[in-house]
């Protein structure tokens, strides 16, 4: 008799946790990640696919990859992660680049309520030379992304991933690739790491919001 009520006790049991576990996992929230770029001659849109596949690596994650040119506000503002990337033109971003940072403001508007807020930033270029310039443009962009209040983080260099295109490298190779899809990994997981936290802190607190 002993037994039979502790076998009914240890069903009852599992048919209240096994939903618990199985709700927990369904509900899990995904992380988007937005890889936005201006490429011409083909080498950037390379270096971003590969950062979409670093981030596509980690479980959880989705990914928006775009021209710059195509991203839209709502798209802006719903993602976890924003991963910019540009060619490198005289030691400066492309003006479509630019031109993008600037529509933050003035056509979405993220000022004065910050909207960027707490998201997380990185950068990946790609330029001619070795020197050309590279590691300045990756400065500007993220400038312009602490700028928003935002997390600037880096990965396959230290500002981000890059490439060289022309010289003794006249093309894009393995290791650079490497770079850029370690970048997109660490994206992904700094934005579920942040996430999480802030999540765990609004439990706590009871104050949703950035």
């Amino acid at each position: 008799m002993l037994q039979m009520w502790r076998m009914l006790l240890l069903c009852a049991a599992s048919l209240v946790t096994v939903p618990a576990i199985c709700q927990s996992a369904d509900t899990q929230e995904m992380v988007r990640v937005l890889v936005a770029y201006h490429s011409l001659s083909g080498h950037t849109e390379k270096m971003a696919d590969a950062v979409a596949q670093g981030a596509r690596a980690v479980p959880g994650t989705q990914v928006i990859l775009k021209r710059v040119g195509a991203v839209t506000s709502d798209e802006l503002f719903s993602v976890d992660a924003i991963v910019l990337g540009s060619p490198v033109y005289w030691s400066n971003m492309a003006g479509e680049v630019k031109q993008f940072i600037d529509d933050w403001q003035f056509k979405f508007g993220v000022f004065p309520e910050f909207k960027l807020k707490n998201k997380v930033g990185a950068a990946f270029v790609t330029g001619g030379q070795i020197s050309s310039g590279k590691e300045l443009t990756m400065l500007s962009i993220l400038a312009a992304m602490l700028g928003n209040y935002m997390v600037a983080v880096s990965g396959g260099g230290a500002f981000g991933a890059s490439a060289t295109t022309e010289g003794n490298s006249p093309g894009i190779d393995e290791q650079e690739l490497a770079g850029a899809r370690e970048l997109g990994g660490r994206v992904a997981e700094v934005s579920a790491a942040l996430k999480r936290g802030i999540a765990r802190h609004e439990s706590r607190t009871g104050v949703s919001g950035p």
